[in-house]
């Protein structure tokens, strides 16, 4: 039976009236039934916040049988069970016999019997006794524990995981300052009425526990994905960037791919890759000497160059799309950077959406977030980029990079990037990296001295190994776990 929370009030407060106190709530019984001493705590509790009653904690210590003493203290030890299996005379009883008899024990007590020479073999093997009776101290020694919770002998029976320390808390309890047998409501909060009718002067308020924990208040959270951005953000400004401002999302193809010296015929360019606008279809708005140097070095080359040597036309320049990259942000910069008097060096940044006609499974979304770091100045190297990369990705605890030769329309030398991957035994990719072309910078106005050099990767795949999450639809749209959001962390690179 339940002892009701009502019942253990009444006991408590009637109790401390006719007595003054409670020395002890070990073995205490309401209505016949015996107390659980966590629900007496929670009514302790609730009186002493009313200062009805004051009760401190009595913590008792003592040694209990584990399921293996309990037996052992039931029906002896593996020992003793061998020796009282064997039979009395000359004849004893065979290993397998004996197993039959006591099962396990036979295995484990024969050692044990063998030891304190109640036992030995004979030249047939079998097993028979040395002694006429025997006193099995290990049973004994259980039975004083399970009586008394303590024996002189404890730490040993306790190393061979007979016995375990068991803490136990009991209450005394006494009566508070404001006792009583009967318990008046308290109030928890000055109503209109109150104030109207003056009763706020003589009504009992419920006393504040400044202890308690609050309540959560209802917020929103940020998306790991955001962390992860913030956090290459800070990277970044430790390193001397500034931040590009990439919030445009729908790009001319001349910013996107054109002046990239992409040609027009690339895959990247085909519907198939790239999401195309129906309205605006098209856009005009370009400085018109550069839109020329850029269809005369795809057409017919320059700076060094061959070209691609086919007919450019501008109507596929003017083509509106959503931007593949955010280079065609950085492009537009560096031409306005190279418009400038005096050049300058610069190191930019950007961490924002671009958007691919990608086929969506567990890895591809038809947008996702791009990394770019970008640096102009006059006689950068390819051992530049090296080292810059090094001390970038140590800031996101990545080293022991590898670098391998790969193709880019608007680098070169293109790297792509590779880290050891502890849990796949392997090298894998990380992101990509190159010196933009001369046919990329040189249209723009640079002078044959001022070089450029970018890189760039993505925060889905390094949130998505953090957050241990398999696919990407978990991390972006409708299966998205809104309470892995709530509880995810503050989102911390070991740098």
């Amino acid at each position: 039976m339940v002892i009701e929370r009502q019942q253990y009030q009444d006991y408590i407060l009637n109790h401390l009236d006719k007595h003054g106190s409670i020395p002890t709530s070990e073995n205490l019984i309401i209505n016949g039934h015996p107390i659980v001493q966590l629900d007496f705590l929670g009514v302790l509790n609730a009186l002493k916040s009313r200062e009805m009653i004051e009760y401190e904690s009595i913590v008792i210590e003592k040694w209990i049988l584990t399921k293996e003493g309990k037996e052992i203290c039931e029906i002896g030890s593996h020992g003793a069970r061998v020796f009282n299996a064997i039979p009395t005379g000359s004849e004893g009883i065979s290993m397998a016999d004996l197993t039959k008899l006591v099962g396990d024990a036979a295995k484990f007590g024969q050692g044990a019997a063998f030891k304190a020479k109640w036992i030995t073999k004979t030249k047939s093997g079998n097993f028979i006794r040395n002694v006429e009776s025997i006193v099995d101290d290990a049973q004994n020694e259980l039975k004083i524990i399970q009586t008394t919770g303590d024996h002189p002998n404890a730490k040993v029976l306790k190393k061979k995981n007979w016995i375990d320390k068991s803490k136990t808390t009991f209450y005394k309890v006494v009566k508070g300052v404001n006792f009583s047998t009967t318990i008046k409501k308290e109030e928890t909060d000055v109503t209109m009425e109150m104030l109207a009718s003056g009763e706020w002067k003589t009504a009992s308020f419920k006393k504040y526990n400044f202890d308690a924990a609050g309540s959560t208040p209802k917020a929103g959270h940020l998306h790991p994905l955001l962390k992860v951005k913030d956090e290459f953000k800070q990277i970044f400004f430790e390193l001397g960037f500034s931040e590009m401002p990439a919030n445009k999302y729908v790009e001319s193809s001349f910013w996107n791919f054109d002046a990239l010296f992409q040609p027009q015929q690339h895959p990247a360019r085909d519907a198939h890759d790239t999401f195309f606008l129906s309205e605006p279809a098209t856009c005009s708005d370009f400085p018109p000497e550069y839109l020329e140097r850029v269809k005369k070095v795809h057409s017919e080359g320059g700076y060094g160059s061959l070209g691609y040597n086919y007919d450019w036309k501008v109507e596929e320049a003017q083509k509106m799309i959503l931007r593949t990259h955010t280079t065609a942000i950085s492009s537009n910069l560096l031409y306005q950077l190279a418009q400038q008097k005096e050049f300058t060096p610069v190191k930019w940044f950007s961490i924002d959406r671009v958007f691919r006609n990608e086929t969506l499974d567990a890895t591809h979304l038809a947008e996702f977030h791009q990394v770019e770091g970008v640096i102009a100045d006059r006689n950068v190297t390819l051992g530049d980029l090296i080292g810059i990369l090094d001390g970038f990705f140590k800031k996101l605890g990545i080293s022991n990079l590898r670098f391998k030769p790969a193709y880019n329309p608007y680098t070169e030398p293109s790297m792509e990037i590779f880290t050891w991957h502890e849990g796949l035994g392997k090298y894998v990719e990380i992101g990509n990296s190159g010196m933009f072309r001369p046919e990329m910078l040189r249209p723009m106005g640079f002078p044959e001295d001022v070089r450029v050099i970018a890189w760039g990767l993505s925060t889905e795949r390094p949130t998505m190994v953090k957050n241990g999450l398999n696919n990407i639809r978990e991390l972006v749209g409708h299966k998205l776990d809104l309470e892995m959001v709530a509880r995810n962390p503050i989102c911390r690179l070991d740098k």
